[in-house]
């Protein structure tokens, strides 16, 4: 774990000559003086208190992203410990919810749910509900069965589905065939070859949780991010925090930095995981009406009060593109967005813009 030092430092403000004067002073005749000196210690202490005060912050790979906690705290082990419960909170949550895992809640819901209703934490019900609104929100851009075909693309080896294989599949894409039941806390899929994916809004309800294990530990100033999604609790200290939307086309530069406190940002682009196959890039937001991936954007930021909303919304308005997500986003109170889109050319919403002179 790394420590930052604060600009919080004290400064020698006693000469020699001074002191040996105030000492002099310091006796049963000068009680007025004595009440004052008195204060004055204390204040100083306090000063000092607030001066071992100062940045802690690690960072670790996890939910194959990597997950980065920043707090403003006086005691180390505090600290420490305060880091260390976000940290093993986000791995909990890897376990419940990565497709990858096959003791996950999440894989014995690909595999079982085509056959019958399977039971379900309550976590991940809500989750998953949350994501379904999001879904009747966009129309279908936000879907988690996006992953019937998603599954079949491997980034790493540059490999995709044949057209075909596409075609096949594409009707298993759709939010409407997953039925959940609230009152069994279950949920089933009404197709056989249906698979779900929480990548677009699992990352963000872990860097909520994560924000509010801190709260309850009294921690007041603190950043965590797990990839493209962040969130702040308060400020930093008496200033904004400055978050950076990255240069999709550009690894080492910054498409635009912003000042932020108290709120959540989500960026979803088409660099996080993508190969060039010719002339095209093909990356891991696929469109749900295709099967491909979603074109004419090439990055999305979503402001709003906490992950969980922000992260799906940036994957469902990279789907809509810039048009129908920027009237998606000016619907919404609260909510604010930034894209650039495949020109290079950037695009607010409403409250973003501007004032015309």
């Amino acid at each position: 774990m790394r420590r930052e030092r604060s600009n919080l430092t004290m400064k020698a403000i006693f000469s020699q000559p001074l002191l040996f004067l105030f000492k002099r002073l310091l006796n049963p005749a000068h009680k007025i003086l004595h009440r004052f000196m008195c204060f004055f210690s204390l204040l100083l202490l306090l000063q000092s208190a607030a001066a071992c005060a100062q940045w802690f912050s690690d960072e670790r790979a996890i939910m194959g992203t990597l997950v980065r906690v920043e707090l403003w705290q006086q005691d180390a082990k505090k600290a420490n410990t305060a880091i260390e419960s976000v940290m093993t909170e986000m791995e909990r949550i890897n376990q419940l919810m990565s497709p990858l895992i096959a003791s996950s809640e999440l894989a014995k819901i690909n595999s079982q749910a085509a056959q019958g209703a399977v039971v379900i934490s309550p976590e991940l019900f809500e989750l998953i509900t949350k994501a379904q609104d999001v879904a009747e929100l966009s129309t279908g851009a936000f879907d988690i069965s996006f992953a019937s075909i998603g599954q079949y693309y491997d980034y790493r080896a540059g490999k995709q589905p044949e057209q075909a294989s596409i075609d096949q599949l594409l009707d298993r894409i759709n939010y409407q065939q997953i039925v959940l039941n609230k009152k069994h806390s279950s949920i089933r899929f009404l197709r056989q070859g249906m698979a779900i994916d929480l990548g677009g809004i699992a990352k963000g309800h872990a860097v909520d949780r994560g924000i509010a294990l801190l709260a309850r530990q009294g921690i007041s100033n603190a950043l965590v991010s797990a990839g493209g999604d962040t969130r702040l609790l308060g400020d930093k200290r008496g200033r904004p925090w400055l978050v950076a939307i990255k240069d999709p086309r550009h690894d080492d530069k910054q498409a635009v930095l912003i000042p932020l406190a108290d709120v959540a940002i989500s960026t979803s682009g088409d660099y996080e995981r993508f190969f060039i196959d010719g002339d095209k890039r093909v990356h891991h937001i696929i469109q749900p009406s295709s099967g491909r991936s979603a074109a004419g954007v090439q990055s999305v930021s979503i402001i709003g009060p906490d992950s969980t909303t922000t992260d799906a919304l940036s994957t469902a308005v990279f789907v809509l593109g810039v048009e129908k997500g920027l009237n998606l986003i000016n619907s919404l109170a609260g909510i604010d967005a930034i894209i650039i889109d495949a020109k290079r050319k950037m695009h607010y919403s409403n409250d973003l813009r501007p004032p015309r002179r």
